[in-house]
This record gives structure tokens, sequence and C-alpha cells, in this order.
């Protein structure tokens, strides 16, 4: 079987249905990357509407889709979401990354 680029842990799941259940007009969320940072790249996260023209699905309780460009820095990574004192996000253990930065590789909500 392929790997999936994505899997999601149950913490991560169970976000993305909380931040679904007030949006029945969206199908799941979105990640993408975008050039920025000290390191070069980052992971964005969206409602979606729509597949579009995602490159890949995952469904996992919720719809992932994953745009094209994204899936080969994406492949293997684990979407967790964690929650502390001070902060809540979604983190991505990506272990194709080969080096990361000072300003950090997750992204907020």
């Amino acid at each position: 079987p392929t790997r999936a680029a994505l899997t999601l842990t149950p913490s991560a799941v169970n976000k993305i249905k909380q931040l679904l259940k007030d949006k029945p007009e969206h199908v799941g969320v979105k990640v993408g990357v975008r050039t920025r940072g000290c390191n070069g790249l980052s992971y964005t996260l969206e409602y979606t509407k729509t597949k579009g023209d995602s490159g890949e699905e995952v469904i996992q309780d919720v719809r992932v889709f994953i745009e094209k460009k994204a899936q080969l820095t994406l492949l293997g990574t684990e979407m967790d979401y964690v929650e502390d004192k001070l902060s809540s996000e979604f983190v991505s253990n990506n272990p194709n990354i080969k080096g990361t930065c000072g300003c950090g590789e997750s992204f907020n909500i």
C-alpha cells in the first residue's frame, strides 16, 4: 500500500472536527506549503468547500486535502494538535525536514 502523505493524530482529528462543526458549508481543510520564514517553507491550513485542484485527499474521520505542490514536502508527515498553557496549535512532525529554524515550523489557526 502507498504511504499516505499525511496522517493525523486523534487530537488533530478532533480539533478539525470541532472547527468544521460550525462551518457546514466546508467539506474539510486543505494543507498547503508557503515559502516564508528563515528556513524556506511553512505549512498552511485553510477551510475548503471543494476538493478543487488538490492533489491528494486523506480521510481520517475528517477530510484533509493536500495541495499538489505540498505532496512531496508532506510525505510521511504526522499532524498533531498540541495545547498547553501558552498556546494551542497544529504541529507537523515531518521526518523529511533536514533542518529547522529558530522561528519554528508549526502554524496557528
